[in-house]
């Protein structure tokens, strides 16, 4: 999964063509790290289709709160660099966000 910063993230997610699925997270967030092996098992069958990165909000905290990233953890979907779907709580499944990146994918 590409690790996305303040630098990269424009480039990487607003001015990307097609999927892209951000999981935003921070090493003190319990329910980020249990969730993130789940994201990272998408990503290798879904990345063909789809581009995964992931955002530690440590150091990113402006970034995250301009996508109205308040809670984590948070998937975020974009399409063709506009945000599409945000999901989020100590709740999200894997089978949410799977879900989610069907409905996307058509």
């Amino acid at each position: 999964m590409l690790e996305l910063n303040k630098e990269n993230f424009d480039s990487e997610v607003l001015e990307s063509d097609g999927i892209v699925v951000v999981d935003f997270w921070s090493e003190s967030c319990d329910p980020c790290k249990e969730l993130m092996p789940e994201v990272e098992k998408l990503a290798e069958e879904y990345g063909d289709k789809a581009k995964f990165a992931k955002l530690n909000i440590k150091g990113n905290r402006r970034l995250a709160m301009k996508q109205q990233v308040m809670g984590l953890p948070s998937i975020v979907f974009y399409v063709d660099g506009e945000k599409t779907e945000h999901l989020s709580g100590d709740d999200l499944e894997p089978a949410d966000i799977e879900a989610t990146l069907n409905e996307l994918l058509g």
